[in-house]
């Protein structure tokens, strides 16, 4: 059930734009439209604590004021919705929201302002409302988040394809005789970040971007690309489902932890396919270590010993 919210709004050329919510949800779905215009646009600094929105006009359910409402800005912020009528966000809209997990959009969000996402450390996915061929704002979104950051296209009530982008870190380093800048990157990350043709995601290029990352790549990051990619294998071809599969077998430590970790059990079951017989013993005493016996339970059902298979027909040839 949604909880009441109010907004400050102002009027612009494309509908509403929004310049702060309030009400008790850290979690706010924002309204489609406001006094009949659509929301179009989210405003600078909108779930920052860091600035007041200044002028605007009061939207609120019977018996909200603007005097006693909470406002839901900076930390007190986990999740946020955006309707699918929002085409643009401003400038620090979520800067400094350190407990923001999530955000929700469709895939009209098409311009994106400055340090969007400063500081949001727990920002662990954005979510789009369209199919996986769809053309999103997906690229701008995730050129924004130098961290690790996973997308999900949501098509009705499923999740068609869930893909994870590893982190990246981009240096300048002054050449001091010169007075020039190098400029530098470290990390498979800004090469899935380009992975994008008129907005859509180029799923080949993706997959392709695995077989180029460098010894050197965190195997957390690398695992979760394999676990996305194997549970929702939307335009995955044999040669890369293979390739993720025998990643996960040589790094189940890593694997492991990101399923225990996030109680995840459906990437549990795949690592139950994927892990030899000895990894999914070991797993499952991960698991039982960690109190989950749901998760040991599901890895000891998937051993050798444990599995049932058909009897083997044998033959006497003395009795002929």
């Amino acid at each position: 059930m949604l909880q009441p919210i109010a907004a400050l709004w102002r009027e612009v050329p494309s509908g509403a734009q929004i310049l702060r919510l309030y009400g008790d949800t850290p979690c706010p779905a924002l309204p489609a439209e406001i006094e009949g215009r659509p929301v179009t646009e989210i405003g600078p600094y909108c779930f920052s604590d860091r600035r007041e929105p200044e002028g605007g006009r009061w939207c609120a359910p019977d018996g909200m004021t603007r005097e006693t409402a909470h406002p839901i800005c900076g930390n007190f912020v986990e999740e946020v919705r955006l309707p699918d009528t929002v085409r643009a966000l401003h400038n620090g809209a979520f800067y400094n929201c350190r407990a923001l997990r999530r955000v929700w959009c469709g895939a009209n969000l098409e311009d994106l302002g400055s340090d969007m996402f400063t500081n949001c450390r727990a920002l662990d996915a954005f979510v789009l409302r369209c199919g996986p061929d769809a053309a999103t704002g997906l690229k701008k979104l995730l050129a924004a988040v130098a961290a690790g950051v996973g997308a999900e296209f949501q098509a009705g009530e499923s999740c068609a394809a869930r893909l994870y982008f590893p982190e990246y870190l981009e240096y300048l380093h002054e050449n001091t005789p010169a007075h020039l800048f190098n400029h530098s990157i470290e990390g498979v990350g800004y090469r899935y970040r380009q992975c994008f043709a008129a907005g859509a995601v180029q799923y080949g290029e993706y997959d392709a971007a695995f077989a180029l990352a460098d010894a050197d790549e965190a195997p957390e990051g690398l695992c979760r690309v394999a676990l996305a990619r194997l549970l929702t294998p939307h335009a995955l071809g044999e040669e890369a489902r293979a390739r993720y599969a025998a990643y996960l077998a040589d790094h189940p430590g890593a694997a492991i932890r990101l399923a225990v970790e996030g109680r995840d059990a459906p990437a549990l079951a795949k690592l139950g396919d994927v892990l030899p017989a000895d990894a999914r013993r070991d797993a499952a005493l991960t698991c039982a270590r960690a109190g989950w016996s749901e998760g040991a339970a599901l890895l000891l059902a998937g051993t050798a010993e444990t599995r049932r298979r058909p009897a083997k027909k044998t033959y006497d040839f003395d009795d002929l």
